[in-house]
């Protein structure tokens, strides 16, 4: 019995005393790693920045020169000479200067009369046409008809030209004219031609026309305009 009692408490006090160095050990043990925590970072790092900065090279930066340019101020121009021309004659109070103004002809009397002649412009009488109407309140009357039976009478009495009915030539002309204050006829044209041929036989026909009774306007008489038609047609 008093062996096994001495075994045990020797048993006991060897436990304590390796639970009582357990903590220690950790320590160690955390201490252990750190160091080669830390170790291994500078390794590493140490590694990364050979491999960056191996393959660069430096390069000399030539500062650029630039010239400081100074600005020269512009010439000054002297100003020109003033030159005095003009010379003022300075003259004495004493001298008398005479502004009486003499005329050659200045020996006039009371007795002499001057006729002055005005020129009389006579003024040119200007020619001035006539108006030419068209509608007026009494219109030209010939032999007591209107324009149709003066129409009547010219294409009774045209001629028909020989070599234009030969050539079979044939249409309507019309011709222009006026009736004048007197009553006779002018300004005998053609607005529309056929064949000079026609034409022609129309002036002569209407030109030979006798007096009308002029137009009146407001109770003088005027100048009237008419425009026919005349026909040459074979058979």
């Amino acid at each position: 019995m008093p062996t096994n009692s001495i075994d045990m408490e020797l048993k006991k006090n060897e436990k304590a005393n390796l639970e009582n160095k357990k903590s220690l050990f950790l320590q160690i043990g955390l201490i252990l790693a750190l160091i080669i925590c830390i170790v291994a970072l500078e390794w590493t790092s140490g590694q990364r920045r050979d491999s960056i900065f191996d393959g660069m090279t430096e390069e000399a930066i030539e500062e650029e020169q630039i010239p400081v340019t100074e600005e020269t101020p512009p010439e000054e121009i002297p100003p020109p000479e003033v030159t005095v021309t003009d010379l003022f004659e300075i003259v004495e109070d004493d001298v008398f200067i005479e502004n009486e103004v003499r005329f050659q002809d200045d020996e006039t009397s009371e007795d002499k009369v001057v006729e002055i002649y005005a020129p009389v412009l006579q003024a040119e009488e200007e020619e001035t046409e006539d108006e030419i109407f068209v509608i007026v309140e009494d219109m030209p009357k010939f032999r007591g008809g209107d324009i149709n039976k003066f129409r009547e009478w010219v294409q009774k009495r045209v001629r028909y030209p020989e070599l234009a009915a030969e050539n079979g030539i044939q249409g309507r002309v019309f011709i222009s004219f006026v009736v004048e204050t007197n009553g006779n006829v002018s300004n005998v044209t053609v607005t529309r031609s056929v064949d000079a041929l026609l034409d022609d036989a129309a002036k002569e026909a209407v030109a030979a026309s006798p007096r009308w009774e002029p137009g009146m306007q407001r109770g003088r008489p005027v100048r009237v305009r008419y425009s026919i038609p005349i026909i040459f047609q074979l058979q």
